[in-house]
């Protein structure tokens, strides 16, 4: 297999708060040797930059100003680093730095050479630890936290697993007497509004970012993917292992059967939508259930501001997105054949258009 893991900053940071936990980033090392010596590969997705910044530099809570968390992560990668060197070291094992931004998944060309760099990293018996590139990134072109950059990396590294290591045991949920309190549901088939409403955020630490929330974000990036997810607390002694045997508890976010092609992965996560094209349920169910492309008859309304090629997000009479794909046309163009039929295009644009507002063959129902 191919597993990508998550380290939470919480996971690898002192209880205290002050520094890294490098007792800690050991034992998760050797149980990333160990998977290793199963012959399965695996990606680090870290945190813990902008922790380890704010230790080094005696700051006691997170910075709120971009340029101060920029900082940050650029002392404390160096001490993020080192601490994984010399956990892996021991074992064998050289590490290997990327830093990503937003930039490097939106840019065709840049996502399949960052997944070839990675491909190459793996070939070569190296442990990728991959990072946001804090130091460069803006509000613009952040992830916004390591747990989607972790399933957008197993995207893009086709693989097989993703496991986030974080503070608590896994997706709680209330139990149906309230005296139990809350139960960790031990596996998840699909991300419904209604699980959402229950996602509990254990973004407490002045240190972390993500919640519960950002976590369920991911499970349905890489379960339309074709990627299992769990969620399980990473300082359960040996957890890692029991994933991989099969005796872990946590819970597992189980993908569907069918996985994305490369291409149509890239367009329902590599890329953020534009926009949005709000369609009627005859659309809706069309091209959920008929596999049809997106007919501009379909379309009622559309909001934001996008060019030809862009990709943008179907949405459905709820409000809910049900889609994504690349538009073969700008909003100028759209507003004016939004809800016409395809043969009249033509004669609206003057020009000869493509009868399609979304062809099939780039469009990926979510």
């Amino acid at each position: 297999m191919r597993v990508v893991i998550k380290v939470g900053t919480s996971v690898i940071s002192l209880r205290s708060g002050e520094g890294l936990d490098k007792e800690q980033i050991r034992r998760i090392a050797g149980q990333v040797a160990d998977i290793r010596n199963l012959g399965h590969e695996v990606i680090l997705v870290s945190s813990g930059a902008i922790g380890a910044g704010m230790t080094v530099l005696g700051w006691k809570t997170r910075p709120k100003e971009l340029r101060d968390k920029q900082a940050a992560a650029a002392v404390g990668q160096v001490s993020l680093m080192e601490a994984y060197e010399g956990a892996f070291k021991p074992k064998g094992l050289a590490v290997a730095q990327v830093l990503l931004t937003r930039l490097d998944l939106e840019d065709r060309a840049r996502y399949i050479n960052a997944r070839n760099t990675l491909l190459s990293l793996l070939s070569f018996s190296a442990v990728p630890i991959i990072n946001e590139n804090d130091t460069v990134s803006t509000d613009e072109i952040q992830f916004g936290d390591n747990d989607t950059l972790s399933a957008l990396v197993a995207v893009k590294a086709e693989a097989d697993l993703l496991v986030i290591l974080t503070n608590v045991d896994g997706f709680y949920r209330k139990s149906a007497d309230p005296a139990d309190g809350p139960e960790v549901v031990r596996e998840i088939h699909q991300i419904s509004s209604e699980l959402k409403k229950e996602a509990r955020s254990e973004a407490s630490s002045e240190l972390s970012v993500g919640g519960m929330r950002s976590k369920l974000e991911a499970a349905r990036i890489v379960m339309a993917s074709g990627i299992d997810m769990w969620i399980v607390n990473g300082r359960t002694q040996g957890i890692l292992n029991g994933i991989i045997h099969g005796t872990a508890e946590g819970t597992r976010f189980v993908a569907k059967r069918s996985k994305l092609g490369s291409k149509k992965r890239w367009i329902a996560f590599g890329t953020r939508a534009k926009g949005q094209l709000f369609v009627d349920g005859g659309a809706s169910k069309a091209v959920k259930q008929g596999g049809k492309s997106l007919l501009p008859s379909g379309i009622t309304s559309i909001s934001g501001r996008f060019q030809a090629g862009d990709a943008v997000s179907i949405m459905d009479d709820d409000s809910q997105e049900i889609g994504r794909g690349l538009c073969n046309y700008s909003t100028e163009e759209l507003r004016r054949i939004v809800g016409r039929k395809s043969r009249e295009i033509s004669q609206i644009l003057g020009r000869a258009g493509s009868p399609e507002v979304i062809h099939r063959d780039n469009l990926v129902i979510l």
